[in-house]
């Protein structure tokens, strides 16, 4: 055996450690990191020299993130005082909020709750965790444990982690928050379907059919299992132990008044979480996720607007709360150094406007279309002292990117997976230097599993069907058309053939790295104290599977 020289074994013992592996993207962002990655890989130096003095100027902490995500919003119904007097609704605390940091005015998001929920918890398409589609009663899924959430990255890279509101990512013990990274979690098992529309003021205001069994005689009624009763409500729950659910007693119906109280339940919480997490001495991570202000029904709670709509009142009313949050973060002394994002998940319930009060105002369409009216949402993110303040990008961004961004920021990029695809992508540069400093020209946009549209630019084409070539699908002008409605020949032309190649290269690269399965299981498991009508509909729903 050859014998090493001195220098060689000095060498060896101050072997740098190996660079990690670079993050998976998918085909798209490959053409555009081509094209830009000298420049990029310049302006991330200057980037990450700008995040370590920022840093140091506090007092060596990394930032505090909180992230709130409002519920079916359609562009402009927060956020613009213009727009509020059209609606005839004051959001004066958001408003205010907005002009103190960055308004990200192409926010591109997934056309309904949980597939955008998934899709910044992960940082991928919810295709490829299974989360695409919406789900109301019991089903025995969710969110798999394969998953890594933005709330595990951050953990792991040593911050505190609670979320507190809606979370929508399944039915079963792995998918619940508190097994998904977060320290401590206020929860319903399900959404609004279940709190306020499966209501008896929600059959009695006419806005719900045939489950309440009070309004109609059920005489030729057999299955009894068809209309689900005992379906859990709230839960909490800490990592590491079971959940409970709590305020519902055995027997008790659930009421537009228990989910009245639920919303100022989880208010107080998201706030006592600020608190708590502010005394601790390493950096946090909240999620507040509100379910207001999604509601069927009119309960003379304040806030009347001019506007009236039973959803429109409970827009008013968040206000009011997110305006309380706000000050809490004030009073405690750490807003400065506080990173604090505010979005809508999705467009407008369109299917009920007229009552609630929202519609569609720019865009067309609403929650679960795949029209800009159902994933185009505002977005504000406030970074005193470090995002400009009263500043606005039109560069697109998707919800997936603040999944890259937020772990950048909190130095946690390592802690990301590197055996699967990453769509989101890193927007440092976007929030720091402003407009025209995004990364991503495109988006792919899912219907469930159907890829309904492609994005690029102000261009965007609805997936053709069988059979049709790509010259004659159609393509709008999402700046010319924001409605969508005059598809033109014009542009599907030049554009058909290079759209068909974003989405063979999409295809190729699900080809290469197959989509996770969804999380299967038992429903309700997990929780330590179902009760006794909960037991009953978990048993009739284990007698067939």
């Amino acid at each position: 055996m050859k014998e090493l020289s001195f220098l060689t074994i000095l060498a060896c013992a101050f072997v740098l450690p190996a660079q990690a592996e670079d993050i998976v993207h998918d085909a798209e962002y490959k053409i555009l990191e081509r094209q830009h990655s000298q420049k990029w890989q310049e302006q991330d130096k200057a980037i990450d020299k700008k995040l370590a003095d920022i840093r140091m100027n506090n007092g060596d902490e990394r930032p505090n993130i909180i992230y709130l995500l409002v519920d079916d919003l359609s562009y402009g119904q927060m956020g613009n005082r213009k727009m509020n007097h059209v609606m005839g609704v004051n959001t004066k605390n958001i408003n205010d909020f907005a002009n103190e940091g960055l308004s990200l005015e192409r926010m591109y998001t997934e056309p309904s709750c949980t597939p955008t929920r998934a899709a910044m918890m992960t940082g991928r398409h919810p295709i490829r965790s299974g989360s695409s589609e919406v789900k109301v009663t019991l089903v025995g899924e969710g969110l798999s444990k394969d998953e890594v959430t933005i709330a595990e990255v951050l953990s792991e890279a040593g911050y505190s982690t609670s979320h507190v509101g809606k979370w929508h990512q399944g039915d079963i013990e792995e998918s619940y928050p508190h097994n998904q990274g977060f320290d401590y979690a206020a929860f319903p098992a399900h959404q609004q379907v279940q709190l306020s529309l499966m209501t008896k003021e929600a059959a009695l205001a006419n806005n719900l059919f045939g489950w309440n069994d009070t309004m109609q005689n059920n005489d030729f009624v057999i299955d009894k299992t068809f209309r689900p009763n005992g379906m859990v409500t709230g839960l909490e729950a800490r990592k590491g132990e079971m959940a409970k659910e709590v305020h519902m007693p055995a027997g008790h119906e659930w009421s537009q008044a228990d989910y009245h109280e639920m919303n100022v339940r989880y208010q107080r919480q998201a706030i006592d979480q600020l608190q708590q997490l502010s005394k601790l001495n390493k950096p946090f991570y909240l999620q507040y996720w509100p379910l207001y202000p999604l509601n069927f029904v009119h309960d003379q709670t304040p806030n009347v607007t001019r506007n009236g709509g039973f959803m429109a009142e409970k827009l008013q009313l968040l206000d009011t709360w997110f305006g309380e949050f706000l000050n809490e973060l004030d009073n405690l002394g750490i807003a400065d150094n506080t990173v604090v994002i505010l979005m809508a998940d999705n467009g407008l319930m369109y299917h009920y406007g007229g009552p609630s009060g929202l519609s569609e105002l720019i865009y067309r369409g609403g929650k679960t279309d795949f029209l800009e009216g159902g994933i185009r949402t505002d977005a504000y993110v406030r970074w005193p002292g470090v995002i400009e303040a009263n500043s606005a990008a039109s560069d697109i961004i998707h919800v997936s990117d603040l999944y890259t961004t937020i772990a950048r920021i909190a130095q946690a990029t390592d802690q990301i997976p590197r055996d699967r695809i990453i769509d989101g992508i890193d927007q440092t540069a976007l929030l720091l230097e402003g407009e025209t400093n995004g990364r991503r020209d495109y988006v792919y946009v899912y219907q469930n599993e159907t890829l309904a549209a492609v994005v690029k630019n102000e261009f965007k084409m609805h997936v053709p069907t069988p059979g049709m070539p790509g010259a004659a699908a159609p393509v709008f002008n999402v700046y010319r058309d924001p409605r969508e409605e005059n598809p033109h020949i014009g542009m599907a032309l030049w554009s058909g053939a290079s759209f068909q190649d974003m989405m063979k290269r999409h295809m190729m690269m699900i080809q290469k790295y197959p989509h996770l399965p969804l999380g299967k299981g038992v429903p309700y498991s997990g929780i330590e104290n179902l009760r006794p009508e909960t037991v009953k509909l978990v048993d009739d729903f284990k007698s067939w599977h």
